[in-house]
């Protein structure tokens, strides 16, 4: 079977390589992909929210799966596309219709779900421009921190978390009257800050059985210590070691088996993955967030714990029979460091040059940023490459994947030498 990953990200690389190993896949293409995903499979330069182009691809290389990486092509509706168009309605699409999506594309509509089917979650109100002075009351309701999140999807850049109420309240205005994030904030979801310590939990699902992946934890902020700017993830760790039987046992009883039933209960026919945002207060789940694809960097020691065949787990979604498919996991511990690009998470260099790669043997390099340039692996964004390692424990792996770092070089490089720190 030929298979189709939409996506450029360290994610698809993960994907694309976890495929691979699989005896049941004969061809695998990446769209746009990256300079990792170049090795093991065809890069084809197309955007994945061109679904025009994705047809043209699928059709030319005879693709019987497409796998989703990012969420704009899904909250577009590349699965409805499909399952509309007579040349591609029976390819299967891992990865929600539009109207699942919307757990992801509209913070609103994904609160409103929580409520609805019971799932512990931050109280919370949603408010536009015509409403802004009830922003404002509602508030002076809560205690510092503020928590605001547009509604909208705005890249992973908006939610802004504020310890001033008047720089709360100037903050909802720039969002809802000067679109400070666009359209995605032209509704504004305020909600309570939940204390507690944060990790993901993942769900693949057929739309009827699910399957529960490992835990994971990422680390966002730029600085050593959780400090500086948010980024699009510095590093993960997988599984956490807070996150034991009886804390997973409560995440499904009260939050994954919800969900499932709870889309079941309002006609979503949900196929694929859910990343679930958790907040650990003192042993209770209580939900962050939904997406509806997996995580970033995340998905780079998730994955690779996953001792099961993939595509057959995929398959399973597919059919919806994913509750027959054998479903394994290791024990190990995995870790990841991200590389990033001189100045990220604000402006930065492209084009750098790295070296060092071939050097690279207890750890594995999953690229995000790269791109290949007169045969050369180049850096083309802001987060480069993650760095993946096992281990007995979590000082264990992180060593090999310093160690590997070491022999990677580009210039201005930057990496977060503290990623666990918390956890050990």
């Amino acid at each position: 079977m030929n298979i189709l990953i939409l996506g450029s990200g360290g994610r698809e690389h993960a994907l694309t390589l976890k495929l691979s190993e699989s005896n049941k896949v004969n061809q695998l293409f990446v769209a746009p992909g990256n300079a990792g995903t170049h090795k093991i499979a065809t890069n084809i330069n197309i955007n994945p929210t061109d679904f025009k182009a994705v047809k043209e691809t699928v059709l030319k290389n005879d693709i019987k799966m497409v796998v989703v990486g990012p969420e704009a092509p899904l909250v577009k509706g590349v699965h409805d596309f499909f399952l509309v168009d007579d040349e591609l309605k029976n390819i299967p699409v891992i990865g929600p219709k539009k109207d699942g999506a919307l757990l992801e594309g509209s913070k609103d509509f994904s609160k409103q779900f929580m409520q609805k089917h019971g799932i512990p979650t931050a109280k919370y109100k949603s408010f536009t421009k015509d409403n802004l002075e009830e922003g404002y009351a509602f508030l002076e309701t809560l205690e510092a921190p503020y928590v605001l999140k547009a509604d909208g999807l705005a890249a992973g850049k908006g939610v802004l978390i504020l310890f001033s109420l008047e720089e709360a309240k100037a903050e909802l205005k720039e969002m809802v009257t000067n679109q400070k994030f666009g359209e995605a904030s032209s509704t504004v979801v305020i909600e309570e800050f939940l204390k507690g310590i944060e990790l993901s939990v993942f769900v693949l699902t057929d739309g009827k059985s699910y399957k529960i992946l490992p835990s994971a934890k990422d680390y966002k902020r730029i600085g050593e210590g959780d400090t500086g700017l948010n980024t699009g993830g510095m590093g993960a760790i997988s599984p956490v070691p807070f996150a034991d039987d009886a804390f997973l046992d409560k995440v499904e009883e009260l939050v994954v088996k919800p969900t499932i039933n709870g889309l079941q209960k309002d006609g979503i026919d949900y196929r694929g993955f859910i990343f679930i945002g958790l907040m650990n207060d003192n042993g209770n789940p209580s939900v962050v967030e939904y997406n509806v694809r997996m995580g970033d960097p995340e998905t780079e020691v998730v994955l690779p714990r996953i001792e099961s065949d993939l595509f057959d787990l995929f398959d399973g979604v597919a059919n919806q029979n994913l509750e027959d498919k054998l479903f394994q996991v290791t024990p190990k511990t995995a870790t990841t460091v991200m590389l990033v690009s001189g100045g990220y998470p604000e402006s930065y260099e492209k084009n750098k040059e790295i070296t060092g790669l071939e050097n690279i043997k207890e750890s594995t390099v999953f690229h995000a940023g790269t791109t290949l340039k007169d045969s050369k692996v180049v850096t083309s964004g802001g987060r480069v490459m993650a760095i993946t390692s096992f281990g007995s424990t979590i000082e264990e792996a992180l060593e090999k994947s310093y160690r590997s770092i070491d022999e990677i070089h580009f210039d201005k490089m930057n990496f977060r030498k503290d990623i666990g720190f918390d956890l050990t």
